[in-house]
Order: C-alpha cells, then structure tokens, then sequence
C-alpha cells in the first residue's frame, strides 16, 4: 500500500427527509445569504425547490436562485452563477440535484470567492484558487458521488472541453441524501447512475499497485452491491432499499476511499469527457460506451488484475489468468447492456463516426499531443485512437 491522506469532512444526513435539514445545515456552518441552484424542472414538479424554499424563509435566511444546470454542466451558466452570487453577496452556495447540479455549485463558491477571476482559468489548471464559499448538497440522483467528493467537471461549450478540477476546496460541508428524492428519477438517469457508480471504483480500481488489500476489498463489495441493486433500482424507481444502497455507494465510490493507497488510473473517464464534450451525451453513457474498449486494449498488461476481478466482482473462475480477465470484461459490458447503458457508439446514439472524428477525439484527449492518460497502462495517441475505433460500431 502507498502513503496517502485521506480527509472527507463532509457531513452527511441520510434518510428520509433529510431535506428538511438544509437551513439549520447552512446556519450550522456560518451561512446566512444563500444562492440555491438546480437543474431542470424536475425539483421544481416534485415540490423540493418549494420545500427547501419554505425552510430557508421560516429560518429567516435571505436566498435567490439559480435554475437552468444542464447534463454535462456548461462554464457558462457557473460563470452566471458567479456575477449573481457576487451581487447578491451569497455566502453559501446549495446545490439541489444530481452531480453537475452539485458541481455547478462548486464552480460558482470557487468563482465567487475569486471575483473578478474567470473560472475557467482554473479549470485549465493556469490557477489554484486558494478560497471557496461554503457549499452544501441535497442529492436526488444517485450517481456522480460530487455529494461528498473534491471534484468538479465543467464544460466549455465553446471549446467542446470538459476538465475536472480536484481540489480540497470542493469539499461541500454537508449533503443531505433521501432516496426517496431519487423515486422520479426517467429511467436513463438510473442507468447512467448506476454506470457512473460503478466507474468511478473500477477506475480506481485498475492499477499497478500491488498488496492492498483491504481498499480492494471495499472497492469489491462496493461493486457486488451496486450491481445487485442497480439491476433492482432500474427496474423500480420506487425501491427504497435498493436506492439507498445506490445513493450511499455513490458517495462512497467518488470520495476518495475506494482508491486509498494505489495509483488511480481515470482513462476511461478521459475517453468519455471527449464524448461529452463533443456530442453532448450523458457522462455514465459515456463511460458505458469506453469501459469495454479500454478493458480490451489494457488487460494483456496485467492479466492477473483483471482475472482478481473477474473473481472478486463476478464470481469467474476459469483455467487462466487471461480467460478469466476476458470473461470478467464480457460479464461487465453484459451487465451494461442488461440494465440498458450504452456498449458502442451506435448504441450511445452518435452513429457511426469516420476517421477524422476519431482523429478529433484522440487529439482533443491528449491536449494536442502534450499528454498520455492513465497508469494501469499508459495510452499514446495511437492506443486512444484504437480504443475509439473498437467503439466505433
């Protein structure tokens, strides 16, 4: 096991109306004006926007909101976000919703804490902002884990960019998790949440370092669980069980603790950022779309990791180390398809693409050619462009 520190200070409140904890949260760590941003109009149909709304004016806490976060949250509207909160002088920042609900959220504490800054800046890494508002999260889709994580990915519309920023300061100070907030999730939202989950173990999970035994045994259960109750969860929204399961693995998965001690890898999530980027798909399709390609262009560099796995996760014993990492790769990309995620490119709903797209893609992924990705196996340009291509049907 490498060294590592490990710090997730944020409180959670999990259950049944723990919503309803959102105003004595934000005055329990120093808020006092609150920006509240959402998504789409799903918060507002369910009564949730009012409901929060309700217990900030009955605490006497002052707050304006933003609405409008997209799928693969746009620089734009955090930009926005940033000008609004400032004017309003917000010293708390609540995100209501799913991952790019939350960090939306995070952008703008950064932004508006840094006035005058364009956030994006520090998104591109030209920048560490060194202070943040305070931010907190009532979660309604298990999914992203950004509910208790140090990341934040945002979108350049212009550029077709998605970077993620890992910092410390995108720790929020609480999250407040009900999973029957998750009950009118569409069913895509599940899949690509319950994809979303389990990615963000196995990429922490793929690594070269050896003898560490018990983050492997966390990240395993947690993958087990997320594939017994994700089946369970898409079938029935109304699960409560099953969604809890879902909602706690989430942030389990995404804060930190199933990649304690190891090397982390994250190619696969670099691959599907260029997706969203570039065709505006939904961040866990994307990913469900890569895993396979990736996990077939990797697995020869340590058979032996995947065939663990295969065990481990999908109960797989076969005669060798390399039949039973191939098996273990099918058993996922079949999990995939039986919950209805996305495998391939025609599947995801972009077609298929010709050579110069590919090209694109492998050229935006590695900054132009001033980067490789990952470490279970370090991808040039030329292995980038044969994982798109195996996707590529």
């Amino acid at each position: 096991m490498l060294n590592f520190s490990f710090y997730s200070p944020t409180k959670v409140i999990f259950g049944k109306g723990a919503e309803l904890s959102a105003a004595d949260e934000i005055r329990n760590f120093g808020g006092s004006r609150v920006m509240v941003v959402y998504g789409g109009g799903s918060v507002v149909r369910s009564g949730l926007l009012d409901r929060i709304g309700k217990e900030l004016d009955q605490a006497g806490l002052p707050y304006l909101t933003l609405g409008g976060v997209r799928p693969n949250p746009r620089v734009k509207l955090a930009r926005e976000g940033v000008q609004k909160a400032y004017d309003f002088g917000a010293d708390f920042i609540l995100g209501v919703g799913g991952g790019s609900v939350i960090d939306t959220a995070k952008a703008i504490a950064i932004g508006a804490a840094n006035f005058g800054t364009d956030i994006w800046r520090f998104w591109l890494k030209e920048l560490v902002p060194q202070k943040a508002l305070p931010v907190g999260a009532v979660l309604t889709i298990p999914a992203a884990g950004s509910e208790t994580s140090n990341s934040a990915v945002l979108t350049n519309e212009d550029t077709q960019a998605k970077r993620g920023l890992n910092i410390a300061l995108n720790r929020p100070r609480f999250a407040l998790m009900n999973p029957e907030l998750s009950y009118t999730l569409p069913d895509f939202q599940v899949i690509c949440g319950v994809v979303d989950i389990m990615m963000h173990t196995l990429d922490r999970y793929f690594t070269t370092t050896e003898g560490n035994e018990l983050t492997d045994g966390i990240a395993e259960a947690l993958l087990r669980d997320v594939i017994r109750n994700g089946a369970v969860a898409v079938r029935d929204h109304h699960n409560y069980a099953a969604m809890s399961e879902l909602m706690w693995c989430g942030s389990l998965s995404h804060n930190g603790l199933t990649g304690l001690g190891r090397v982390n890898d994250f190619s696969v999530h670099q691959l599907g950022h260029e997706l969203s980027g570039h065709f505006d798909v939904t961040h866990g399709a994307s990913l469900s779309t890569m895993w396979g390609p990736w996990a077939q262009n990797v697995y020869a560099a340590k058979p032996e990791r995947f065939a663990h796995y295969a065990k481990a996760v999908w109960d797989v014993e076969t005669g060798s180390a390399e039949e039973s990492a191939k098996a273990g790769i099918e058993r996922t990309v079949n999990y995939f398809r039986s919950i209805g995620a996305p495998t391939s490119f025609s599947e995801l709903g972009i077609g298929v693409r010709d050579d110069k797209t590919l090209q694109e893609l492998t050229d935006s992924c590695t900054f132009r050619g001033k980067r490789t990705i990952g470490q279970f196996k370090m991808l040039d340009a030329g292995d980038i462009h044969s994982i798109y291509k195996l996707a590529n049907h």
